[in-house]
C-alpha cells in the first residue's frame, strides 16, 4: 500500500508541474549604468512563494498572501500586476552597476522557474581634437576623435555634412584600460572643397541615439571661380572691355581734331566780325578823319582776302590811334588826289607823325 501512495504523490506533483505556465519578460534586457531595469514574472497556477535572484544572489522574495517581503538592499523592490488571468510581479531594479551584468531568474517555490539575461552597459565622452580647422580649396585636412570610457567598445562614426563616411576614409583603433572601459580613436583625412560641418558619432546599444562632436571646416577663397564654368564669361568680358576702349580712343582723336580746327580757325572770324572793326568808322569821325574813296588794295582781288585785310589793317591802325597822347593838337589837315586822309598831331615839340587811312 505504501509504494502505490507514494507513486500517487509523486504523479500529483508531475502533474501539477506540468500544468503551471510561467513567463518572464523580457529575456533580454540591455540597460546603461544608472539606469533603471524592469523583469515581469507571471504565473497561472496556485503558487505560495516567489523568488527572484540575480546571478543566484536572492533579491526579493514574494508571499501570494502577504506581499513583499522586507528587503534589505533599497536599490530592489517589486510591483505587483494582476490581470483578470495571471498573477504577475514586477521586479525593479532602480540603479543598475556593472556588477549587475548576469542572469535573473524567477522561480516559483521549486514548482517552475525562467531565467533572463541582464546586460549593462556604460556611456563615455566622445570629442573632436583641435575643433574647427581653416584650409585652402585643395588641401588635405584631419580631423582626430576620441570616445574614452566606454563598455562595451563603441561604434564610432564620421559624418560630413549630414553624410556618413565609408569605412575606407577612416581609421579606428582601441585600447581597454584597467576597469574594462574601452577608449577609442580615429582619424578622419578631408580634402578640402567645399566648408563643411564635420562630426564624430559613438554609441552603443543601449543609448536611444549616439553622442557626437562637431567641428567645422572652413574653406578659403571658396567663391573662386570654378575653372569651366567662369572661362568663357571672363574672355567675353575682357573683348568687350577692349573694344569699348578702342571706341572711346577714336571719339576722342575726333574730338580733339575738331577742337584744333575749330581753334586755327577762330582768330579770322573774331577779326570779320569784332565790333571794334566797326567802330573805326566813329572814331574817325570823332578825329574829323575822312574816307578815302578812291583808295584801292594792291593785294590780290580776292574779295574775301581783300576783307580781311581791311580788317586787320583797320584794326592795327585803330590800335595805333588809342595809343596817341591824351593832349592833342591838330596843326594841318590836307586830302591829297589819292584819297589819302593825313592827320598831323603836334604838342609843344612834335616829333612824331601817325596817319590812319580809312576805307
Amino acid at each position: 500500500m505504501a509504494i502505490p501512495l507514494l507513486l500517487v504523490i509523486l504523479l500529483s506533483g508531475k502533474i501539477e508541474v506540468g500544468a503551471v505556465e510561467l513567463t518572464l519578460s523580457p529575456l533580454s534586457l540591455t540597460v546603461l549604468r544608472g539606469h533603471e531595469a524592469r523583469f515581469t514574472c507571471a504565473a497561472t497556477s496556485q503558487w505560495t512563494v516567489m523568488v527572484w535572484t540575480l546571478n543566484n544572489l536572492p533579491l526579493v522574495t514574494i508571499s501570494r498572501e502577504t506581499g513583499v517581503l522586507p528587503i534589505g538592499n533599497p536599490n530592489v523592490t517589486a510591483e505587483r500586476s494582476s490581470t483578470s488571468q495571471r498573477d504577475s510581479w514586477m521586479l525593479v531594479l532602480k540603479s543598475v552597476e556593472r556588477n549587475n551584468h548576469g542572469e535573473v531568474t524567477c522561480a516559483l517555490q521549486g514548482i517552475a522557474m525562467k531565467t533572463a539575461s541582464l546586460h549593462v552597459q556604460e556611456k563615455g565622452n566622445v570629442r573632436i581634437f583641435g575643433r574647427d580647422k581653416l584650409a585652402f580649396r585643395g588641401q588635405s585636412v584631419v580631423f582626430e576623435c576620441a570616445a574614452a570610457g566606454w563598455y562595451p567598445q563603441p561604434n564610432l562614426q564620421w559624418q560630413v555634412n549630414g553624410r556618413k563616411t565609408s569605412e575606407g576614409e577612416y581609421n579606428i583603433s582601441s585600447e581597454e584600460s584597467e576597469k574594462s572601459l574601452f577608449t577609442v580613436t580615429s582619424n578622419l583625412n578631408v580634402t578640402a572643397a567645399v566648408s563643411s560641418d564635420v562630426d564624430c558619432l559613438a554609441s552603443v546599444s543601449a543609448l536611444l541615439s549616439p553622442l557626437k562632436s562637431s567641428a567645422r571646416l572652413t574653406v578659403v577663397a571658396e567663391v573662386v571661380q570654378e575653372e569651366a564654368d567662369c572661362t568663357v564669361p571672363l574672355a567675353l568680358t575682357g573683348s568687350l572691355s577692349a573694344l569699348l576702349l578702342l571706341a572711346l580712343l577714336c571719339v576722342c582723336t575726333v574730338l580733339c581734331y575738331r577742337q584744333r580746327r575749330q581753334s586755327k580757325a577762330g582768330p579770322q572770324e573774331a577779326i570779320r566780325f569784332d565790333p571794334s572793326v566797326f567802330a573805326i568808322g566813329s572814331g574817325a569821325q570823332v578825329m574829323r578823319g575822312q574816307v578815302n574813296l578812291g583808295y584801292a588794295s594792291e593785294g590780290p582781288a580776292d574779295a574775301a582776302y581783300n576783307e580781311i585785310n581791311v580788317g586787320t589793317h583797320s584794326q592795327m591802325d585803330f590800335v595805333s590811334f588809342l595809343k596817341v597822347p591824351d593832349v592833342v593838337s591838330s596843326s594841318s589837315l590836307s586830302l591829297t588826289n589819292e584819297g589819302q586822309a593825313q592827320l598831323s598831331l603836334s604838342d609843344e615839340s612834335p616829333k612824331t607823325v601817325r596817319r590812319i587811312t580809312t576805307v
